[in-house]
């Protein structure tokens, strides 16, 4: 646990007597950027949903930053230390403009409906103008956001997450419906945003798997199966064996 910004130990999940996660352990680095991967039904969304509150698990443990234990602590308590989640489908405000859905999403005390009324400082519209320049929808801020395409739906979403600070970013599948283009500019926005804080990545593309990790997690069966660099993951005979040579991937 030293030194870790996440620490998962020995977390179990049951639903209806079937285990969604057993005995799993995961520990995370500061500033780490990390893929998870696994056939479907391995428990990767489970995970996420373990760390961020959703789903309480049977046994085990979760602690964030070394000290502070997640368990007993609602969503948005969870939230506002410092971890938020990118779900898979965007779900961004599609009758506001991308710059108004980067200003709901700011870091304040003010509710939603507040926000769209109360005057940004000039260190708001700092942040907001250099988020849409990191997710490359600068010149698109006075766009509505319906009409973005799904890629930029997609960054305008992660957008939304780094408007809250977050020192944990979850994301989930992110690349999913995307153009390879769209992957590839994804791929450098999330290895630009690690630069900044931690980000755990749940994927199934091995291309871009490739393209972005640095460590990589192989779920199976609600634990971990291995961990080690992409190379190393394709050339484990178990990982091809349960994952990567039945093709779902």
């Amino acid at each position: 646990m030293n030194g870790s910004i996440l620490y998962v130990e020995g977390v179990t999940v049951s639903f209806d007597g079937f285990k969604a996660l057993h005995d799993l352990n995961f520990v995370m680095a500061p500033g780490e950027l990390r893929v998870v991967i696994g056939p479907n039904g391995a428990g990767k969304t489970t995970l996420l949903d373990v760390i961020c509150g959703k789903v309480k698990p049977t046994l085990g443990r979760v602690v964030f930053e070394q000290y502070t234990d997640l368990l007993p602590l609602h969503e948005d308590a969870i939230s506002n230390l410092g971890i938020g989640r990118k779900f898979q489908a965007p779900t961004v405000y599609t009758s506001l403009t991308v710059f108004e859905n980067l200003e709901l999403s700011l870091k304040r005390k003010k509710g939603v409906f507040s926000a769209l009324f109360n005057r940004l400082t000039v260190n708001q519209q700092e942040k907001i103008h250099d988020t849409l320049d990191t997710i490359g929808l600068f010149e698109k801020q006075h766009d509505i956001a319906g009409l973005l395409s799904h890629g930029e739906k997609q960054w305008l979403e992660i957008g939304m997450v780094m408007m809250q600070e977050p020192k944990v970013m979850l994301v989930d599948e992110p690349v999913a419906g995307m153009t390879d283009h769209e992957t590839e500019k994804t791929g450098a926005l999330l290895e630009k945003i690690s630069k900044e804080r931690s980000v755990l990545v749940i994927e199934h593309d091995m291309a871009f798997v490739r393209q972005i990790a640095q460590k990589v997690t192989v779920l199976h069966e609600g634990t971990v199966l291995f961990e080690g660099t992409v190379d190393e993951v394709q050339n484990h005979e178990k990982v091809k064996e349960v994952y990567l040579g039945r093709g779902d991937h």
